[in-house]
């Protein structure tokens, strides 16, 4: 199964082939959706805020409500995406996207902004990382990390894509005809791709021939899905807050607002080559130690930010590792639950783990602009954080099953690998009857 595009498919019956179109579409509505969706709204805003009077806070406070709500969204649509497949969630997300940024352009008042970045959050939760992760999960089988690793490749140049774009526009035309234009880009790009390109029927979830295979229910309130769900959070906070304050650390450093604004890009650039050793990692890792690792690595780097006053060239060296980091963290995440649990119910679980982390992501602006001022500065809010990341990767820990779930074999073929038996059956002869079990008195 080396064949991206024609090799059999992981879940389903006979040699049906993957859909062709699948990858280059994601990737096209990746960069798309997130380039507008998200990133536009920090170029924007405060030509937003000097144009209408309404404060930074307000707006700001509109946008993180829209990750509340994908948040929480997540959950219900992860089920949606179990039963039927991704083509109605994500055509539905966009073309939610487009109402919404269209409401965004014509915002009348505060109160209609807000209500169009709610909006707006219901759409990130249909088309943003986790249905196309979904949908590559069921499509790819075991080959999903290479997948995963392309969509999100391309997902990482949204910002280096539309934000130059976003800014020309509006030094052209205004923040509202800028929006105006962005969703005429956002419907001609998603709502076909999603619409024509995820048509292929959508395989059956993997019935685990083993009665070892915990259920969705017993998987959500087992101890290492909490953990795993605890260090997921506590380090997407302490991540995201990193990438919020990097400009105000660099400039109580002494950089100049450019060189800010470079540190900051380079770490998106570390971001996209982290993601292309991801495959590698998998290859000489663990699942529990890869998690660690991998969680302890970004502490490391925001200790390294905190620690480190110059000089420049050096702090750009850091900001590359730390997105480098960030970069594998993105795929640990979209990984997590297959690794551990496997791909029968990716979409629910996935959605559950994701959704803390979420409205941490949330909260974390607000959250690390109140720290640092307690803290005496962005250099102790760097090290708190990084002693939330070494608090996460202790918790992760204890995230990974004892005996982790190994993928499904093919729905229809025979149990022939001992790792998938329970331990009394295996060195028993294929079709031999099991003696019966022994009753308690």
């Amino acid at each position: 199964m080396t064949d991206l595009d024609t090799s059999e498919a992981a879940t389903g019956t006979g040699n049906r082939p993957r859909p062709r179109a699948v990858l280059p579409a994601l990737c096209a509505t990746q960069i798309t959706s997130w380039g507008i969706v998200y990133y536009a709204f920090p170029v924007l805003n405060t030509r937003i805020t000097a144009d209408t009077g309404w404060s930074a806070t307000a707006t700001t406070g509109a946008f993180s409500g829209a990750l509340i709500v994908s948040a929480l969204a997540g959950i219900p649509i992860g089920r949606i995406l179990d039963r039927r497949g991704p083509r109605a969630v994500m055509t539905t997300g966009s073309l939610l996207g487009v109402i919404a940024v269209l409401a965004l352009a014509h915002a009348p008042n505060l109160a209609v902004f807000t209500a169009a970045w709610l909006l707006a959050g219901l759409a990130m939760a249909s088309t943003f990382y986790q249905p196309a992760f979904a949908a590559v999960t069921r499509w790819w089988g075991k080959d999903s990390v290479r997948a995963l690793t392309i969509v999100t490749l391309a997902g990482g140049l949204a910002s280096t894509a539309f934000a130059p774009l976003t800014a020309a526009l509006a030094e052209e035309f205004g923040w509202r005809t800028t929006y105006t234009v962005l969703a005429v880009i956002l419907a001609v790009v998603t709502i076909p791709a999603h619409a024509l390109a995820l048509r292929a029927p959508w395989p059956p979830a993997p019935t685990h021939h083993t009665s070892q295979a915990p259920s969705n229910r017993a998987v959500t309130r087992s101890r290492p899905f909490l953990l795993l769900t605890a260090a997921l959070t506590l380090n997407g906070f302490a991540m995201y807050a990193v990438v919020i304050a990097l400009v105000p650390l660099l400039l109580e450093r002494g950089a100049s607002p450019t060189q800010a604004a470079w540190a900051l890009g380079l770490g998106g650039a570390g971001q996209t080559l982290g993601r292309t050793l991801y495959a590698t990692l998998t290859r000489y890792t663990g699942v529990t130690a890869r998690t660690v690792t991998l969680i302890a690595a970004g502490g490391a780097t925001t200790m390294a930010l905190a620690a480190v006053p110059g000089p420049y060239t050096l702090l750009l060296l850091l900001s590359l590792l730390a997105g480098m980091v960030r970069g594998n963290l993105t795929l640990l995440q979209a990984t997590a639950v297959t690794d551990r649990w496997g791909t029968t119910h990716y979409g629910r679980l996935s959605g559950l783990l994701a959704a803390p982390a979420t409205l941490a992501s949330a909260v974390a602006p607000f959250a690390g602009a109140a720290l640092a001022g307690t803290l005496g500065g962005y250099p102790g809010l760097f090290t708190t954080l990084a002693l939330a990341s070494t608090a996460a990767a202790a918790l992760a820990l204890g995230g990974t099953p004892s005996r982790p779930l190994e993928r499904a074999p093919e729905p229809g073929c025979p149990v022939n690998d001992a790792r998938l038996m329970p331990l009394r059956d295996r060195g028993r002869p294929p079709g031999a009857v099991r003696p019966p079990e022994r009753q308690p008195p």
